[in-house]
């Protein structure tokens, strides 16, 4: 036992229930508690798993309040886009300085949740619809900010994979897709990374909230993956406090509710709940603390100016050159060029909610060639603002590039992508695609420079010459901006998702996002590539996709045996050569296939993948190494990975699409009992985006749950909206739209339709929040009797909410005693 688990168990040992209990609270809604006779200091958390939202006064989830200033690094599809893992290290260092300088004690990120469907409006703050690559960015993030001192949140412990109703409905997945995809992504980060905490999600999964979810918090998270840290809820993802801290989630954020730390001492004094498992969560809590409040305080100041360029320097390695015919890019800085576009003065460079980012500085495409000199000649095109086509703003930009000859750079993009809200179809603003089709008709060379966090449909794409996708490269997307479109950085960020031709070739697409009761995972474990390769379904770019300003050749691969059992590692080695004329990267990726398996699997999967720097005539050898897990599938009989007997592929490629090199390995292996029949789900082995009911059913090994909702009478799972079915909720849902209104005045957020978001998103939310994200305003017993008023038992309700009130504020001076 070493010094601090030591001095845990005596702090541990000298704690009353109620002590204990509090501390399984937050309070102030980014704080932990304290117990100050007992030497134990409470800490800030604060948003980041792209730069820091650290709020010093007014408090919020949803990006609504200004933030302190930090440095607004590119967002997490651009982060794994550059496919380099000590490039995130660095930027995890980077977050973690200015987490340490501002006194934080965990920074709450990343985000790792799979990328299911284009659609989700929270796909800019994920890496990948792959979990391989999403499980090795977010690890080597996590050790990037620890490193520094503070710790991180790793988030949306699990299958938080849609905005819409993400607060209460259920998740049906079957065991392989949970296992090989969705926990895989978090997998990696908690045994490689080793987070501080781990942040549960919202959403039911298989019928249960997964703060209250024992297989998912305590079964696979610490007895298979040896977690050692805490869970925290996401702010106001619980709901039965007691059943919560059982199947082993610790903290209550944003906490502040007397009502649910009594919860916890009753539940004791009751013997609902033994006083070992409450001491198993505190130990970890405490635990945790001193590790935080080790740090030593001091005035270290971080390098604005050093994260400003590492900012860039990602921007620039994320970047994604999709289409560069008759090499149109770079262009010469030399020559004058034509600019269109409103995203080139006022560009989406983050996502918004609760990682939008207060940055230090904002350098637009604009700033940044005014800056370096860049001749040329501008046209909006488009208002930014709406979607609205305003033909005099066409019609100037038309006559702008039939005014002289020179090569036309179009800015466009996506205008509004946020958390608590999934986009409605993948087009760009029908505005933008107005102006894309008048200037096709000039029969110019067109390149592309597209912002936006998530894949777009590009009916368009035959007209333009050029394609550069940035996503949402944060603070100093100018800069990359210029310094790729004139060729001081050569482009080298491969595609971490797959871009469809269209939103009906996904494979979810039929089952997203559905609610609100449930939501299916029928596709299982047929997530981006694996169904498109697996189903032979054409694509707008694969996955692992992105050109260069140069090129490469790849050669000579090597295996170090063509034998082998399920026990040995496996070594292949590749040769990689830069053939063009410009120093370029190159990113290297390995695929592992197995043809003729007895269970569906997909083509093939990631594996393995480097990223290179050559210079023209350089080479070089990659090396991967593959164990046991490289060849799994989950087997859901014996639960637990298997490897088949089988003849394997091993295919290394620049893409998934693209593979250049490949061998084969025969791998011995036990036979297993099989975990389904074929014959029961062969749906699956021939999957086209549907599935039978009973075929799901047999993946599921239960009935599909009933996907009824009920909107009355109401309850705690009822919306605001729901409730405007009765006086009284309709009554509350006009003093609700005022208060947003009063709120959101004067507000100059770049789009007009943030303000309909930010009510969307409000109305969306179970009455249940109310008592869980208030920080202790407004309990849950008085959300009980809230809802008996809506049901028009006025004053019952009344009554229990005057009586609840009443008792939290007793409860909460007794709290207030133990604290200080």
């Amino acid at each position: 036992m070493n010094d601090i688990d030591k001095k845990v168990e005596e702090i541990l040992n000298e704690l009353t229930v109620p002590e204990k209990a509090l501390l399984c609270s937050g309070r102030k809604f980014w704080y932990t508690r304290g117990l100050a006779k007992r030497g134990i200091k409470p800490y800030m958390v604060s948003d980041g798993p792209h730069g820091l939202r650290k709020q010093d006064a007014d408090s919020d989830h949803l990006g609504i309040n200004d933030s302190i200033k930090a440095t607004c690094f590119p967002a997490a599809c651009v982060m794994a886009s550059t496919w380099d893992v000590d490039l995130i290290k660095q930027v995890g260092n980077g977050i973690g300085e200015e987490a340490y300088e501002e006194r934080l004690g965990v920074v709450l990120g990343p985000g790792v949740n799979i990328k299911r469907s284009p659609l989700c409006g929270r796909n800019f703050e994920y890496y990948s619809e792959d979990p391989y690559l999403s499980g090795k960015i977010g690890a080597s993030f996590i050790q990037g900010v620890q490193e520094k001192g503070p710790g991180t949140s790793l988030k949306h412990y699990a299958l938080n994979n849609q905005e819409s109703d993400r607060l209460r409905i259920n998740a049906v997945v079957d065991e392989r897709a949970l296992r090989e995809i969705y926990l895989a992504s978090f997998e990696t980060p908690v045994k490689e990374g080793k987070p501080y905490t781990i942040m549960c999600s919202y959403n039911q999964i298989n019928g249960e909230y997964a703060s209250e979810n024992k297989k998912i918090l305590t079964d696979i998270l610490r007895d298979e993956w040896g977690f050692d840290g805490y869970v925290m809820t996401d702010w106001g993802a619980i709901f039965d406090r007691v059943k919560a801290l059982k199947a082993g989630l610790d903290l209550e954020m944003p906490g502040g509710s007397a009502e649910s730390v009594y919860a916890i001492i009753d539940a004791v004094e009751s013997k609902a709940l033994t006083i070992e498992d409450l001491d198993k969560c505190v130990r970890r809590l405490l635990r945790a603390n001193l590790i935080i409040n080790s740090l030593e305080p001091n005035d270290f100041k971080y390098d604005r100016e050093a994260h400003h360029y590492l900012a860039k320097k990602v921007a620039c390695e994320g970047a994604v050159l999709l289409k560069n015919e008759l090499n149109l890019l770079p262009f010469s800085l030399d020559e004058e060029i034509t600019v269109i576009g409103n995203l080139f003065k006022t560009p989406l460079y983050q996502g918004g909610g609760s990682s939008q980012i207060n940055a230090n500085i904002v350098v637009t495409p604009y700033d940044a060639f005014i800056s370096k000199h860049v001749k040329f000649k501008y046209a909006d095109g488009y208002d930014f603002k709406t979607e609205e086509v305003n033909y005099k703003l066409i019609d100037e930009a038309v006559n702008l590039a039939n005014s002289n000859d020179k090569h036309i750079l179009l800015f466009i993009g996506l205008t509004l992508e946020t958390e608590g809200l999934d986009r409605k179809h993948m087009s760009i603003p029908k505005n933008q695609i107005a102006l894309i089709e008048a200037l096709i008709g000039t029969h110019k060379d067109i390149a592309v420079v597209m912002f936006g966090g998530a894949p777009v449909e590009m009916p368009w794409i035959n007209g333009i010459s050029a394609l550069l996708q940035m996503y949402l490269p944060g603070q100093a997307g100018g800069l990359a901006v210029h310094d790729l479109v004139f060729g001081i950085v050569n482009p080298s960020g491969k595609l971490a998702e797959t871009f469809p031709i269209k939103l009906s070739d996904t494979p979810c697409f039929k089952y997203f996002p559905e609610g609100p009761a449930t939501v299916e995972y029928r596709e299982s474990i047929f997530v981006g590539y694996r169904y498109y390769d697996t189903a032979d379904i054409p694509v707008r770019f694969p996955f692992g996709f992105g050109l260069s300003y140069t090129e490469f050749v790849y050669s000579d691969i090597v295996i170090s045996s063509d034998i082998a059992t399920v026990d040995d590692e496996v070594t292949v080695t590749a040769c990689i050569k830069n053939i063009g004329s410009r120093e370029g990267k190159e990113v290297v990726q390995l695929y592992v296939g197995l043809k003729n398996s007895k269970v569906f699997r997909a083509k093939k999967e990631l594996k393995g993948f480097c990223k290179v720097d050559l210079q023209p005539g350089e080479s070089t050898v990659v090396e991967f190494h593959l164990n046991k897990r490289a060849f799994s599938y989950y087997n859901t009989k014996i639960k637990d990975w298997v490897v088949e007997d089988g003849k394997y592929d091993i295919l290394i490629g620049s893409s998934c699409a693209s593979i250049k090199l490949s061998t084969s390995i025969q791998i011995s292996a036990p036979e297993t009992e099989l975990p389904y029949l074929a014959g029961a789900v062969g749906e699956y082995y021939c999957f086209k985006g549907s599935a039978s009911n009973e075929a799901f059913e047999v993946l599921l090994d239960s009935p599909i749950p009933s996907s009824d909702y009920l909107t009355e009478p109401i309850r705690w799972e009822s919306t605001i909206s729901d409730a405007r079915v009765r006086f009284f909720g309709r009554l509350m849902y006009r003093v609700i739209n005022l208060g947003v209104k009063l709120l959101l005045k004067g507000n100059d957020d770049s789009t007009v339709s943030f303000k309909s978001f930010i009510r969307d998103m409000l109305y969306s939310n179970p009455l249940r929040a109310f008592g869980t994200t208030s920080g202790g305003q407004f309990t849950l017993n008085m959300v009980a009797g809230l809802i008996d008023v809506i049901n028009g038992k006025f004053f019952r309700g009344l009554g229990k909410i005057i009586k609840a009130r009443r008792k939290n504020k007793k409860q909460e001076k007794v709290l207030l005693s133990l604290e200080n």
